[in-house]
């Protein structure tokens, strides 16, 4: 296929790669200070990176600021409405389309976007490097040792499973907190302790390390208050995030907001990810 790739990450890299194995055509555009893609094609332009392609792949997720494209290896600015404008009629595949971008892009450009962050697979999956990425983090950020320590996952979902799986292996002694009373019979089921929310407050100020995985606020100033200075609080979840960074700032806590971290911590494995997906669904697939 005419692949057309516009910025993104590390990940986005590793992708390119995997794709010029199959002999597709590939057309770069935002990648040009890549060292490890020199030998590819970069467009000058956005018009030319898009002129033949039928198939887009932009940056997974599409923005940090709502305004441009992410692109780490250019010092070019990618508008988000230049680029659904100039793709008009063209399959795209990128990451986190919100609600405030879906509405600034034209319906008369028919893109077709498929946002591949929503595919159940390709979650599931991330959550392992994410799990891992937390992991390192607190390892990296602390004076004490995960093992024997008393580490709070906020959510069981996706991430919050892995997590705590992972966290036990380690040795540490895993509260989970859920609000499902399903949930709960589960946390209780894999031999954490369980946490029903509305008892949240009672617990907090025992943990060594807390890890949210909520994308809205739960540690607000209140719950802040509760939680140990020597405690190291560990923000997995998307904007707007469940910790209130101002108080916790405010307060003198330890806040690491952990976002993307499987393109961070492990992109060529988040890469594979990525490319299965893509493999199977939009390109035809060759034998190997």
């Amino acid at each position: 296929m005419n692949i057309s790739v516009i910025g993104g990450d590390s990940r986005i890299v590793e992708l390119v790669k995997l794709l010029a194995k199959d002999e597709n055509e590939l057309t770069l555009f935002g990648l040009g200070k890549c060292t490890e893609l020199e030998k590819f094609k970069h467009a000058s332009n956005l018009d030319e990176a898009l002129q033949e392609a039928q198939l887009v792949i932009t940056s997974i997720p599409l923005s940090k600021n709502g305004v441009n494209i992410n692109t780490v290896y250019t010092e070019k600015t990618i508008l988000i409405e230049d680029f659904f404008e100039k793709s008009k009629n063209k399959k795209i595949i990128t990451g986190n389309i919100t609600e405030e971008i879906q509405k600034r892009i034209k319906p008369e450009n028919k893109n077709e976007i498929i946002d591949i962050l929503k595919s159940e697979e390709l979650t599931i999956m991330n959550a392992i490097p994410t799990a891992e990425g937390a992991i390192q983090i607190a390892m990296e950020k602390s004076k004490i040792t995960l093992h024997n320590s008393k580490c709070l996952v906020l959510g069981f979902g996706r991430i919050g499973k892995i997590l705590s799986k992972m966290l036990i292996g380690i040795g540490a002694n895993v509260y989970c907190e859920a609000r499902k009373t399903k949930d709960i019979a589960w946390i209780k089921s894999y031999g954490y302790n369980a946490i029903d929310i509305k008892e949240l407050g009672n617990y907090l100020n025992k943990f060594d390390f807390i890890f949210n995985t909520i994308p809205h606020l739960i540690l607000n100033e209140d719950k802040l208050n509760l939680i140990k200075k020597e405690c190291l609080l560990i923000d997995l979840a998307s904007k707007p995030g469940g910790i209130d960074f101002e108080k916790a700032k405010e307060l003198n806590l330890q806040v690491e907001w952990a976002l993307a971290l499987p393109g961070k911590v492990a992109p060529k494995t988040a890469a594979v990810y990525i490319y299965n997906i893509l493999d199977e669904t939009f390109i035809h697939r060759k034998e190997r």
